[in-house]
């Protein structure tokens, strides 16, 4: 572990981002075809090893069947529009039409709407009847009270996401979420975090979640780094919190947590580094943004943005690239890694000389 002094009084690790390192190819190569990028988590078998965020300008029921039936899971925000709002679509494209000095303001506004337990209900409904993984996200402000309601509808993945999300949170102001004890009662696999520290991704792990979301999420809509001065390295990160997974399947006696990096990859390139780090799967959001089905009709922005007291996110203009195929699993039609996501993985694995994705995370790296 390398330090830096700061100053006489502070020393500081030095830590890196997925820009900051690179996969070293191997002394075998292999047919890209011989290459296998399926995932399963806990029960559920994907074609493809990520999570689509949950973002209302991302996931909404379509585009959750959607990206379903591609081979990934499209978590749908359960504290977004489609739970607050019988039809969003309007309030969408009124998002994408605001002036820039308009947007925090009326963003506040749409969200103050209350979420409605019976649209919980219906819109995991919707997305299961499609014969695809139903996924829903609660921040941990709200998932004691719409927990019942997600279980009720028949969700099959349960996200519990925040901008930093605990094992233990301490408050005067009102009873905390036990996690343990929540995860414990629960009878639905769950996906917590985000973390970016060994010790943070350890108390959670031990907490039961299925999987443990690394980073900050949001991507290049968040500014938590201008706003609260926190941000961590990714690739650092996710190789912390994947030694965390090593030896906590020594404390447990096997049982193995997921690790899923989340924010900080606009491209494949981040997407296959993540994985090399030590990731099990991604959550991904803006290059879905970019999709012609998103509801953000090329505009993409988090819950972040529309914090009533101190927001940390901005709508950004990302434009429309292709269809959702055409992102995750191409053809792709430019050569920026924003398409084609998963071929592009499957790619790089294959160069490397790699045939699963386990294999991948002993994949050599270098700093550049």
């Amino acid at each position: 572990m390398t330090e830096v002094e700061i100053g006489r009084a502070k020393r500081a690790r030095q830590a890196y981002g997925l820009d900051d390192v690179a996969l070293v190819p191997a002394r075998r190569t292999r047919d890209p075809e011989g290459s296998s990028i399926s995932w399963q988590i806990d029960a559920y078998e994907l074609e493809l090893p990520f999570l689509a965020a949950p973002m209302d300008s991302v996931v909404s029921p379509a585009t959750a069947v959607a990206i379903g039936k591609l081979g990934g899971v499209g978590v749908l925000d359960l504290e977004g529009l489609w739970t607050r709002y019988a039809d969003p679509a309007p309030l969408l494209r009124e998002i994408a039409e605001l002036p820039a000095d308009r947007v925090v303001a009326r963003l506040r506004e749409l969200y103050a709407q209350p979420i409605q337990e019976e649209l919980i209900v219906q819109r995991i409904k919707e997305i299961r009847a499609a014969g695809v993984v139903a996924a829903g996200s609660l921040t941990p402000q709200h998932t004691a009270q719409f927990a019942k309601a997600v279980v009720a509808a028949g969700a099959d993945l349960f996200v519990i996401r925040g901008t930093t999300v605990s094992a233990e949170h301490v408050s005067d102001r009102a009873e905390p979420l036990n996690l343990k004890q929540f995860i414990y009662e629960l009878d639905v696999p769950v996906v917590a975090g985000g973390v970016a520290t060994y010790k943070a991704a350890l108390h959670l792990m031990r907490s039961g979640a299925a999987g443990v979301l690394v980073g900050f999420g949001g991507g290049s809509s968040l500014t938590t780094r201008n706003v609260l001065g926190i941000a961590v390295p990714m690739a650092t990160a996710i190789s912390d919190v994947a030694a965390a997974r090593r030896d906590y399947m020594d404390e447990s006696g096997g049982r193995y947590v997921h690790v899923i990096a989340d924010g900080s990859m606009g491209g494949s390139g981040e997407i296959a580094k993540a994985i090399a780090c030590g990731a099990d799967g991604v959550m991904i959001g803006s290059p879905l943004a970019r999709a012609e089905e998103a509801p953000g009709l090329g505009y993409h922005w988090g819950a972040e943005a529309f914090h009533s007291e101190v927001p940390r996110g901005v709508r950004t203009h990302l434009g429309t690239a292709g269809t959702l195929k055409q992102i995750l699993v191409g053809p792709s039609s430019t050569a920026d890694g924003t398409m084609n996501l998963f071929g592009a993985l499957r790619r790089a694995m294959a160069t490397t000389g790699y045939s699963d994705l386990k294999e991948f995370q002993r994949c050599e790296l270098t700093v550049r």
